[in-house]
Formats: C-alpha cells, structure tokens, sequence
C-alpha cells in the first residue's frame, strides 16, 4: 500500500470527520482521480511535426508510468491551423494506487524542484471541490532525463475530489502536505 493511502486511511480520513462533523464516513471527501494533460500545439498543425507528440508521450508515460490516450481536435479553426480530427496533445487520468503514489512524488519531490516555488494558488479550485495547476517544465519530475528531452513542456495537472464545497477539498488536500500559498 502507498504511503499516502495508508496516510489517509489512519490519519486524515478521521481528523475530516471530526473537524466537518460527519455522521457517516461515506460522507468524508476522497480522492477520485487525478488527470494529467499535455498539449502540443505544433503537432496538430498542417505540416507539422508528428514527433513532438511522440516525445510529449513518452515523457508523459516516463512520470506517470501509463501509457497516456491522445487527444484530437474537435473542430477545425483556421487561425490556429488545425483540423478536426488532428492529434493535439495527449493526456492520463490515474486512479487507485497510481493515483496516490504520483500525488506523492508531486508534493514531496516535484513542487520542491520548481523555481523560485511560493506555493499553489489555494484559489485554483473549481467550486465543486476540484484542484487544477499548471507546470510549466516537465523537468520538474526526477524521471525525466534533461539529456533526452527535445522541447520543454507544461501541463495541467487536475485533482479531482469527492468534496461538495472548495474548502473540504481545500482541507482534505492541505492533510495531505499540498503547499498552498498563503493569502
């Protein structure tokens, strides 16, 4: 078992229940999922490279250890030269046990490695008790060769929670150790 799932079993699935005052532990907010997405805006391009969302797969595949899905472009728009149906990027959502050990290595490895890191922005929730942020550089994660990289890319990183309000997820994601800013 993870060190954050067995975290959460012992010590902060209860300190939630007592500080909300639940009645039931159904009603103690959970992780459900966490959604990584990288888009690649040259590959989707006409006449651009196919090999910039191979390299964006295969970095993302190195940090989450899944193979991720890729994303197409739902409609075509002319200013930003793609099609519909063109691959623009690609993404992976990480359930269970995966789940709570890349949440580990976010928090305790990751965010540490970010420069001139102040904190999270603890307004980033979406007022249904869902986290997203961005990172700029995938170098971030120690998996990741500097060596082998062609291209420095972000991505979106989205917790999503089984909380009703932003301040149980708020709480439930502090628990866990995420540095939030302060106001």
């Amino acid at each position: 078992m993870s060190r954050f799932k067995d975290k959460y079993k012992v010590e902060i699935s209860p300190a939630m229940q007592k500080r909300f005052n639940y009645s039931n532990v159904m009603q103690i907010p959970r992780l459900e999922k966490i959604v990584l997405n990288m888009g690649v805006g040259g590959a989707g391009q006409t006449g651009g490279d196919a090999k910039l969302l191979d390299n964006a797969m295969r970095d993302m595949g190195i940090i989450t250890g899944q193979k991720p899905a890729i994303t197409r472009c739902r409609k075509s728009i002319s200013n930003f030269k793609v099609r519909a149906g063109a691959r623009v990027g690609c993404r992976v959502t990480l359930r269970g046990e995966q789940m709570f050990e890349f949440l580990d290595r976010l928090i305790s490895t990751a965010l540490p490695r970010v420069r001139d890191f102040q904190g999270v922005n603890p307004n980033s929730f979406d007022g249904r008790g869902n986290f997203a942020m961005g990172v700029k550089e995938q170098l971030i994660f120690p998996e990741i060769d500097y060596d082998k990289i062609d291209k420095v890319r972000g991505m979106d990183i989205i917790i999503c929670t089984s909380a009703k309000t932003d301040e149980e997820a708020r709480a439930l994601l502090k628990e866990f150790g995420m540095p939030f800013r302060e106001k």
